[in-house]
């Protein structure tokens, strides 16, 4: 394989080994916060969603934050492949007005623009997203506590501080200043364990689901935060990348369907956006035992536009000239569909010596 790359924790290599992969193994699928760089896994997103899982039965759940909220909403919609290539158009199209002398829009401004993309692409349809007869979705938010339970121009910034120091120190310490909401639209128990991080669960519906949406991909001080969600806890709800940047979660999967399938943009799982920069929380830990990653080999990403994933700061590198960075992005969608085309070739004759470990 030249593109892909293929991770697994012990217990996902072992069923390998015994077993190769099938579509009725997986369990949970993850979908990590990332922004831009979650483009390249659109053409892997409308293979397994779209071929491959079809082919099976079982109930599987869907764990998404920000971008990868989306993603698993999108899964959920019918005629999925058809959706998923909409939300590709539709991100790398995004553009927003500058005012005089900024490099950036205003937090309300893109906070604006990207609900009534939301109300555009999901209107009439959540009805699609919570009745889906196989997936279980769920959007992971942060929700602010104390400081940060309202939004405030002083207040904010130094609530994040606060929350930046304390997760310096350990993880869970973040918790006195954010919290983990999930808004699910399942009966059943979260498909991961809790004792890891405060956290509450909420029920998703049809009141309140293009809020949650939009709270789990509001990036602090990019987009304003979303305020007293329908049905959850009053305050202010922010990115679920916040405290599940990579969803890096104590995963309960069924004997039946025992496997995490992750389409990840790299190989390391970071547990919180403000883990970024600790490297020693960025490796595998018990919590990834069933966990089976896809991700791209570094050296074919080196040969992507500017020799990297897209990312957020392609915004401030392209500036104005949207139809520059609108082909930057639409190089590497194109290049991805290596990933998936690889990913099927493996599936067909699933081999363990091409599985490394995660």
């Amino acid at each position: 394989m030249k593109a892909l790359r293929i991770y697994a924790g012990p217990a996902a290599r072992r069923h390998i080994e015994q077993h190769g992969l099938r579509a009725r193994d997986v369990g949970i699928v993850p979908a990590a916060a990332g922004g831009p760089k979650g483009l390249i896994l659109g053409p892997l997103d409308r293979f397994v969603f779209g071929q491959w899982l079809p082919t099976s039965q079982q109930p599987v759940h869907l764990v998404g934050a920000s971008i990868g909220a989306w993603r698993m909403a999108t899964a959920c919609l019918d005629d999925s492949v058809r959706a998923f290539e909409r939300l590709e158009a539709d991100y790398i199209s995004q553009d927003y007005e500058l005012p005089p002398g900024r490099r950036t829009p205003t937090a309300e401004h893109v906070s604006e623009r990207f609900g009534e993309s939301l109300q555009s692409f999901y209107g009439g349809r959540v009805h699609e997203v919570l009745a889906h007869p196989r997936y279980r979705l769920h959007i992971v938010t942060s929700r602010g506590r104390h400081m940060l339970g309202r939004e405030h121009k002083v207040g904010t910034p130094l609530g994040y501080l606060g929350a930046f120091l304390s997760n310096t120190l350990h993880r869970k310490a973040m918790g006195a200043w954010l919290e983990r909401v999930v808004f699910s639209n399942s009966a059943d128990m979260l498909p991961f364990g809790t004792t890891d991080y405060r956290t509450r669960r909420v029920t998703l519906t049809d009141a309140n689901f293009r809020h949650a949406l939009q709270a789990s991909c509001s990036i602090p001080f990019v987009l304003k935060a979303v305020h007293d969600i329908p049905g959850a806890p009053p305050g202010a709800y922010w990115d679920g990348g916040i405290t599940d940047y990579h969803l890096h979660l104590d995963y309960r999967v069924p004997s039946e369907a025992p496997i995490v399938l992750y389409p990840h943009f790299q190989k390391a799982v970071v547990p919180g956006w403000l883990d970024k920069g600790l490297k020693w929380r960025h490796r595998a830990s018990a919590f990834l035992d069933s966990t089976i990653v896809l991700a791209p080999d570094p050296q074919w990403v080196a040969r992507l536009p500017n020799r990297k994933l897209p990312d957020r700061t392609d915004f401030a590198r392209y500036g104005t000239d949207l139809r520059a960075r609108m082909a930057a992005w639409t190089a590497a969608v194109s290049a991805s569909r290596e990933l998936a085309d690889e990913f099927a070739q493996w599936l067909a004759q699933p081999d363990p010596g091409l599985v490394h470990a995660l």
